[in-house]
Parts: C-alpha cells; structure tokens; sequence
C-alpha cells in the first residue's frame, strides 16, 4: 500500500502497485487518478516524513532569466568577468559541462555562446528572503544553508495547518513559482542528511522521497562524495584505502573508521546507514564578514596589494558598523596565479569593528606572505562575531597614562589639592559577564559538538 499526492493539482488517495516503483520509492513519479498529470509521488512513508530540504533550482541565473525573458532557452551564466570564476549559471549551460565555482576562461571554452552577466547580490537577496518568509508561514523551526536552500521540519504541520509535511511542501512549491517566478527543488525525508540528497534527485523543480524502508539500499551504490562532510580532499583518502561507494563504508566498523578517520569515521559510519540525529536549528547567527576581489592582473607588489587591502577594509568596517556587529579574528585570504589559496588569520585582543585595528592586522598578515608569488584574488575579513557593545574597550593604562601627562602639565604650578581625580571608566556589565563566562560557554559548545552524532 503507497500514499500518493499530485504536485500539480495536490489530489491525494491510496493505490497498490502489483511491481515496485522504478527508483524504489525514492524520487518515483506515478500518473495522478484525478488530473492525470505524471508528477504525483507515491510512497509507503508519505505522511510520516517531515524533515524536508529546500533548495532554489540556478537561482542567481533563474532571477535574470525572469526579469528577461529574452534569455530563456539561452545558456546564462552568472559571474566570470575576465579573471573571475562562475558564481551559478543555468540548466542549459550545464549541459556544456559549465559548473560553479569553475574558473570564467574555462566555462567561455566549454560554451562560448553563453551569456555573462554580473551578480546583482541586492536583487537575489531581497527575492531570497521573499522565498524565506514563504517557509517561515509554514514553520518557524527552518534552517538557512544559504540564500537560496534550507531546511525545515515540519513535524507540527498537523497541528499548524491541518495538513501533512509533504502536502504544505507540494503547496509552498507552487507558491513560489506563482508568486517568485522561479522554481524550486524540495527533498522529504526522515532526517537532515537523506533531505538534502532527496532535493537533488529530479531536478529542477522535482519533489523525491527517501523513507527508512529503503534508505540503506539507496544508499549503497552511490558515491563516497555525496556525503555530507566529504569534500576533494576526504574524497581522495577514501580513494585511497579503496573506499568509493557509501555501500563499501556500510561493511566497515564503527571503530576501525573511527581508527583510520577520526571523529569523521563516526558520522561516516552513521550516514551511510542513513541515520543522522542532526536537529533544524533555527538560528540564522553570521558566522563571518569578509570582502575580496579578482584582480585583472596578477599582482606580486606588497604596495598594490596593501591599497587593494585598504580598500576591501573599508567596506568590511562599514559592513561591521551598519549590521552592529564586530570580529574578534580578522582573517586574510589570498588566491595565488596557479589557484591555490593560502587563508591567514589573527585573533585580536578583544572584538573590533575598528578599520584601522582590521587592517593593521591584515597587513601583518599580508607582508608574510610577500614571497614573489603572484595574486590573483584578495580577501580580507573577520570572524568569530560579536556584538558591537562588547567591541573596543577602552584602554584603560592608555587612558590613565594619557590623564597623567595631561594634569601634569595643566597643575604644575598648582597646589597638590587643587589637581584633577583620574576616574578609571568601568566595565560594564556584560563586558564583565563575558570575561566571566567565555571559558565556560566554549567549553559547553565543544560538549555539544561531540554530541552531534550518535555513538
């Protein structure tokens, strides 16, 4: 016995197949009994899943092609410039081989016939936010990856609007491509790892289903990378020891991979027999501030590099001002000629949103890495965020040196009675409770972090 639900008329009913679905269950679509469109999802587990992933299909390029239609069956790619990289581009332009993050010259090879438009960042925020609030009428408890894909669980979507998790997912679908103009990708699951693999199955615009029932069987034959956590270089490792499919991982100990890998041997051991006890955290906390560019030419000379620096703090520091905010760690990021990247970073004293502090110490870290190798990117930022009242105390020994010198100047003819009382400002209460409470708090988040997965 299977659930099903149309996405395009959301007619739902039971049916019983005689053969099993051609994916397992896991993003299958059957022909709908009402409209006899062929994008219904049937599943055994349909009204018991509730963690679902979102995720806007080319979104920066899906925006352009919107607001002109001109470029709809065109290829469009979002970024490059004459020495930038690919920031997204559409689905056409991927079928020449196009990818993010792949480098301008290379995607004009791949599809000279595409077109190149800059980033408007301002626009895809503000339709961003838009397709966010749209969650957020579903449920509060949603979990940003970014500007274009979260999480959301719905376990309360009963409760809330009398509906399943999968119904007001198939109806917040069809809302944004009403009301946005775009479509979206969306995975059901019972967990955050299985969610967001299930919203790339059938994209764009597709809706896939992975359920307990055939979770480790789907898994099996898929690649090591489509792991959480598994990036080039983990990808490489397991390569290594002759570890390339999720199934090969599913015949290994928990503690040998523990053994071999580390604390990443146990969430490998866990995902790949499709447990994850992640939670949807709501909290949208900035991690990280930073501002950086693409040089048109490649540049070596630390006085080039230094006003390009100067430049990208300013933007950084009013950043800082404008959200209220200030970094405790200022990091510098540098792309080399042959596109490897060195990341340096300092941790300050206490917060700042200071320009002159950022960039003294981006500078610091700057003039090490002036070895005649030539730049092709610069970034500078901060890190480990604070918020603006607990940044740039007053320097006390400045202050009281400072006060010194000036009353001895303006009393040395005076009586001693008639000098001025140097009044050492305060701390203040927070300032107080955070010198207090740091230590405590970063060990309780390191205990929490451990307790991520199950063990």
């Amino acid at each position: 016995m299977l659930y099903a639900l149309c996405t395009d008329c959301q007619h739902k009913w039971r049916l019983t197949l005689d053969r099993p679905l051609p994916k397992g269950g896991a993003g299958s679509y059957v022909a709908c009994s009402s409209c006899g469109a062929k994008r219904a999802i049937a599943h055994a587990e349909l009204p018991d899943l509730f963690i679902g992933h979102l995720d806007c299909d080319a979104f920066y390029a899906s925006i352009e092609k919107r607001d002109r239609p001109e470029l709809i069956d065109q290829p469009v790619i979002i970024g490059g410039g004459h020495r930038g990289v690919v920031s997204t581009c559409c689905y056409v332009a991927r079928k020449y081989g196009v990818r993010s993050a792949m480098p301008a010259f290379k995607a004009r090879e791949l599809c000279p016939d595409a077109v190149f438009l800059p980033p408007d960042m301002k626009k895809y925020q503000r339709e961003g936010y838009r397709v966010r609030d749209m969650m957020r009428a579903l449920t509060p408890d949603i979990e940003p990856l970014s500007i274009d894909e979260a999480f959301l669980d719905l376990s309360n979507a009963h409760d809330m609007h009398g509906k399943s998790p999968a119904e007001c997912l198939v109806e917040l679908q069809t809302t944004v491509r009403r009301e946005v103009g775009i479509t979206v990708s969306v995975g059901l699951s019972y967990n955050k790892f299985l969610a967001k693999i299930a919203s790339d199955l059938n994209k764009p615009f597709g809706f896939s289903i992975i359920g307990a029932a055939e979770a480790v069987n789907f898994l099996a034959d898929k690649p090591v990378r489509m792991m959480w956590g598994v990036g080039p270089a983990m990808e490489r490792k397991l390569h290594d020891d002759g570890i390339t499919t999720i199934g090969q991982l599913q015949e290994c100990d928990i503690h040998a991979l523990q053994g071999r890998y580390g604390s990443i041997g146990k969430r490998l051991y866990y995902f790949s027999r499709g447990e994850d006890n992640r939670r949807v955290e709501q909290s949208t906390e900035r991690k990280s501030l930073s501002s950086e560019t693409t040089f048109n030419e490649d540049v070596a000379g630390l006085d080039e590099l230094t006003e390009i620096a100067t430049r990208l703090t300013a933007r950084v520091a009013s950043d800082l001002a404008r959200k209220e905010i200030a970094g405790h760690t200022v990091v510098l990021k540098l792309k080399s000629s042959d596109f490897k990247i060195r990341t340096r970073n300092m941790r300050l004293t206490y917060p700042t949103l200071r320009e002159d502090v950022i960039l003294d110490t981006a500078l610091t870290l700057l003039k090490k890495e002036i070895d005649g190798t030539k730049y092709r990117l610069l970034g500078v930022g901060v890190t480990d965020l604070f918020a603006a009242d607990q940044a740039d105390p007053v320097d006390l020994f400045a202050e009281t040196a400072a006060g010194i010198a000036t009353d001895n100047a303006d009393t040395e003819n005076e009586t001693p009675d008639l000098r001025k009382t140097i009044e050492l400002p305060r701390p203040t209460a927070e300032q107080l409770r955070e010198s207090l409470t740091r230590r405590y708090r970063l060990h309780k988040k390191k205990i929490v972090r451990q307790h991520r997965f199950r063990f």
